[in-house]
């Protein structure tokens, strides 16, 4: 089914081996002097590599240290900033999607974690009832970037009755001007835990979450909005247990209710790639975009929302995509070249993100998402098409597996 075929991902150990193999074929090329400028040379730019490392990684605790200390809002957003500015320096430096995804999940859950702590202290009562802060979309999945938003809800135990509701409204207000003081934009369709429909006990999410997977609601896109964005539900700050249990309950209701699940498969199939005449890339034809096309929208959400039909289909904890198809693989419902195949796609698409990203913060552009795919190298070009004939494969897949028509 892949387009390309590709080679197993080396593990560490058989990746300096081959790396030192190909030095070692190189060397009987060489005369003493030069063998020992090459080796000298590559063990000083392997020392100077891991000592940049060791480097961002030094700045970066030192900075989340004031972050677990600081009480002042707008410090809390310097140090946001300073955090950002050194990600972007790093991902620039090794280009790592995985290591900006890590990095920028970890110091985003301490910043909302303070934010937690501080928002309590400013409360004129500490919280009747143990509650959790959770988090959704790229952020549930552990795949923050540069930039980002608000995609949180509030679940609090159910002993504290009206008084608890009176209580979280009010703390849940507060808490989302202060996550937008310290950085974190206010999300523009909503989901916050100030907005009733992201807030409540775990028995109101119960009736709340029956509710979305019976579609009992009458705005079937929001609905299946809801449902898009709850899938990806993971714990950040507060009661680990009230969060674990709600991330469980939306699991199982995902799997017990299949036409809720067929819904969104439905949904994942019909997203538009930016695929045109003969496989070759569509662009906008006119415009302020011509010649590009949205990233986001025709390649990246794509892959990100069918790969996570398959892994709640088949019942994978993991949320970030690159576990949820190295999972998918392990339970074969992705071949090995297929898993290793859909995983660079995810790394190139998501590479491109972040580069349009810096390009924006960098005030070289004012859009984040438009890529003209012909001002790539030749091989980076064909790399993110051959991503964007992975996906659509994977939609096939889907389609069939689904019974959709």
């Amino acid at each position: 089914m892949p387009h390309h075929i590709y080679p197993p991902e080396p593990s560490d150990g058989e990746l300096l081996e081959e790396l030192l193999g190909e030095v070692h074929a190189y060397l009987p090329l060489l005369d003493r002097d030069e063998i020992k400028r090459l080796l000298e040379g590559l063990v000083q730019q392997t020392s100077e590599e891991l000592g940049k490392l060791r480097l961002y990684s030094g700045r970066e605790e030192s900075i989340l240290e004031r972050v677990r200390q600081e009480t002042d809002y707008g410090v809390l957003s310097k140090l946001h900033e300073e955090l950002n500015t050194l990600e972007m320096e790093r991902f620039l430096s090794f280009y790592s999607v995985t290591a900006l995804h890590e990095n920028c999940t970890w110091y985003r859950d301490a910043l909302a974690g303070r934010a937690l702590e501080l928002v309590s202290a400013e409360m004129p009562s500490p919280p009747p009832v143990p509650f959790a802060l959770v988090s959704m979309g790229s952020d549930g999945r552990e795949e923050q970037t540069l930039i980002t938003d608000q995609d949180y809800l509030i679940v609090y135990a159910d002993e504290g009755g009206e008084e608890a509701d009176r209580y979280f409204k009010g703390y849940s207000e507060i808490l989302v001007e202060r996550l937008a003081e310290i950085g974190f934009k206010k999300c523009t369709g909503g989901i916050m835990p100030s907005n009733d429909n992201w807030r409540g006990s775990f028995s109101q999410w119960q009736r709340r979450l029956h509710a979305i997977v019976r579609y009992e609601t009458e705005d079937y896109g929001k609905n299946m909005m809801d449902l898009i964005v709850l899938s990806d539900a993971r714990f950040v700050a507060g009661d680990a247990q009230l969060a674990g249990e709600l991330v469980s309950l939306i699991r199982a209701l995902l799997q017990d209710y299949f036409m809720a699940l067929w819904g969104m498969a439905k949904a994942a199939t019909e997203m538009r790639l930016a695929l045109g005449f003969l496989k070759r890339f569509w662009t906008e034809g006119s415009g302020e975009h011509k010649g590009a096309f949205n990233l986001k929208l025709l390649a990246w959400a794509p892959l990100v929302m069918n790969v996570r039909i398959l892994a709640i289909n088949q019942a994978i904890p993991a949320t970030a995509t690159v576990k949820r198809i190295e999972l998918l693989e392990q339970e074969h419902s992705f071949s090995p070249n297929m898993a290793r195949g859909l995983i660079a796609a995810y790394r190139v698409l998501t590479k491109h993100r972040i580069l349009l990203q810096i390009k924006v913060i960098k005030g070289i552009q004012n859009d984040a998402y438009y890529l003209n795919p012909y001002s790539l190298p030749t091989d980076e070009r064909e790399r993110m098409r051959q991503a964007l004939l992975l996906v659509e494969d994977l939609q096939k897949t889907i389609h069939t597996n689904f019974s959709i028509v």
